[in-house]
């Protein structure tokens, strides 16, 4: 059966990037798919074993330069091995996305280079599994509404609050985590946040629940509660009250890794279907010669193209600097959640009542793929963005 996983043949990559992708393309299939459901299942165990060789084999050196002893892949490169990661398990995929998109890319544009010297090495090397925390109960899409204060002290910062939503959270070397640093009489909104390096194991720092989740349940969500927590200086990113712009460049790069973890399961869901039309009769004849059968195949292979095409572009924006590349973003990010949802849907249509079975993978897809749509900024939110982005750019060209 023709698998309908991204072709490399046609794109100009490096010998060591077609080396990596060849790399994720078996790992996926003879570590993450076979292992997946086991994940899906046993929810509350995170999987060590995975995490300790996606280090090994480089997936969490991948955004790290070469001089801190990373492979510092360019991004298309780094969002298609993603996306192959994400057809295997999107859970591990995620992990994978948050340790490279945000920690590490706000290390190293606003880091200083003592504090890069000190964490990157071994982040790369999967030492250290980096998280992100800027989500709390009553600070969603509105992520600006923050209450976790971060007061000066002598040498450092004390910080009490609690964070909600923390990917790897729990099994991080280091968080990077956001507080408010301005005071609570005098309130700065966005300009009265700071970034902070969380290291595991820091006292008065304690590991709450792990969410329990309709999907991608091999991914590690749990709440952080902090107590008193004395942070040197040198745990404070840059400048103390830019922390949120720190956050939202951050992000514009964690939605490319989104948006390519919806590609693997748009992808997974259309070989699943295209794979079970061929074998599955009735009337005396293969499902997938039936014409309705036909067009539902034809709009899943369609939808995942026009997705891939949007993630390329908008990485493409990225690298040169384009000033489209925000709202691309958020395009790409948008139009590949809802392929992921919309191809997982028509998958279980294709299985029909084995669909809603979990013997079958599609059911497990359909469940990963919803949150796709809505972290890393709900979809609602990224329609009014593109929207207003248009306007800033002066019109669409």
């Amino acid at each position: 059966m023709t698998s309908h996983r991204r072709s490399y043949t046609a794109l100009q990559l490096s010998s060591e990037a077609q080396q990596i992708l060849e790399l994720a393309r078996q790992f996926a299939e003879e570590r993450l798919r076979p292992t997946a459901e086991a994940r899906d299942a046993n929810e509350d165990v995170f999987d060590g074993e995975i995490h300790r060789e996606l280090g090994e084999l480089g997936f969490l050196a991948m955004r790290v330069p070469e001089r801190y002893e990373g492979l510092g892949l360019d991004l298309a490169t780094y969002l298609y091995v993603l996306e192959e990661l994400a057809w295997g398990d999107p859970g591990v995929a995620v992990s994978v996305s948050v340790h490279n998109s945000l920690p590490v890319s706000i290390l190293l544009r606003h880091g200083n280079e003592a504090q890069r010297t000190r964490w990157l090495p071994r982040m790369a090397s999967g030492e250290v599994l980096g998280a992100f925390s800027l989500s709390e109960a009553g600070a969603g899409t509105d992520a600006a509404a923050l209450r976790t204060q971060a007061t000066r002290t002598d040498g450092g910062w004390v910080i009490n609050g609690e964070k909600m939503w923390v990917t790897n959270g729990a099994s991080a070397g280091v968080v990077l985590m956001f507080a408010r640093t301005d005071a609570p009489e005098d309130r700065r909104g966005t300009r009265g946040i700071g970034a902070f390096l969380l290291p595991a194991g820091v006292e008065g720092l304690s590991v709450g629940r792990k969410e329990r989740k309709m999907g991608q349940r091999g991914s590690e969500t749990v709440t952080l509660a902090l107590k008193d927590v004395f942070l040197e200086d040198e745990l404070l990113i840059g400048d103390p009250n830019r922390g949120f712009a720190y956050a939202l460049e951050g992000l514009e790069g964690g939605r490319l890794g989104i948006a390519a973890q919806a590609l693997g399961i748009a992808s997974a869901a259309v070989d699943a279907a295209f794979e079970y039309a061929q074998t599955r009769e009735q009337f005396g004849r293969p499902i997938r010669k039936f014409q309705g059968m036909e067009f539902k195949l034809g709009d899943m292979v369609t939808r995942l193209e026009a997705a891939r095409g949007l993630v390329e572009r908008a990485a493409a924006a990225h690298t040169v600097g384009d000033p489209r590349a925000r709202r691309l973003s958020s395009v790409a990010k948008l139009f590949s959640s809802e392929t992921a949802m919309r191809n997982a849907r028509d998958a279980v249509q294709v299985f029909g009542g084995y669909g809603y079975s979990r013997e079958y993978p599609v059911e497990r897809l359909f469940r990963d793929a919803k949150v796709t749509e809505i972290y890393e900024g709900a979809n609602e939110m990224h329609r009014s963005l593109i929207a207003r982005q248009l306007y800033r750019e002066g019109g669409y060209a």
